[in-house]
């Protein structure tokens, strides 16, 4: 269920979400932070790959469609927080972040993680293309302000092109899975 306002394009596909997530460093061992969980084709493959899910989605709506999801598929080492992402306490522990957020809060996701008091130890997003190509260290593109702070923690690149086809709503943009691995 889409709430047009939220700038949602959801993966089409559990099993696009499986090849993407095994395009990460996600480990069955890690806390996974999931931004805007929809109604779960995400959460679900991310939950067959962790050991915990915190999945955080604001729309009341698509939240408890979320919590049907899980509960029909036995699915138990989910945590939902039905909150905005901007407004929640990110983990005390160590934890990594895979989403697909909504395109119009790239910019403040990516400033709150990275100047996070305890910033995830990698992420995973998709995002417009346009936006991900300002957030590398590169010479062929112009790097942002935002690119200019994340490279100096993390080292960036894109992982893998989207089709429009694999989203519904398909997307205007063209569309990546960026990773940001935090530089040890």
């Amino acid at each position: 269920m889409r709430n047009p306002t939220l700038s949602q394009h959801f993966l089409r596909n559990p099993r696009l979400a499986l090849i993407l997530i095994g395009h990460s460093n996600l480990k069955k061992r890690d806390t996974v932070l999931e931004i805007g969980a929809g109604s779960g084709v995400i959460t679900s493959a991310l939950s067959h790959r962790v050991a915990k899910v915190i999945a955080v989605e604001p729309d009341h709506a698509t939240a408890k469609k979320l919590r049907e999801n899980l509960h029909a598929h036995s699915i138990e080492n989910v945590e939902i927080i039905e909150d905005d992402f901007l407004n929640i306490k990110l983990p005390s522990g160590p934890y990594k972040v895979f989403s697909n957020p909504p395109f119009h809060l790239s910019s403040a996701i990516v400033h709150k993680l990275i100047e996070a008091e305890n910033p995830p130890e990698a992420f995973y997003l998709i995002l417009q293309k346009q936006f991900a190509l300002k957030l590398l260290n590169t010479d062929r593109h112009y790097t942002s302000q935002l690119g200019l702070k994340l490279i100096q923690k993390y080292q960036t690149k894109i992982r893998l092109p989207l089709k429009p086809t694999d989203f519904t709503p398909p997307p205007a943009v063209p569309t990546v899975l960026f990773e940001a691995k935090k530089i040890n």
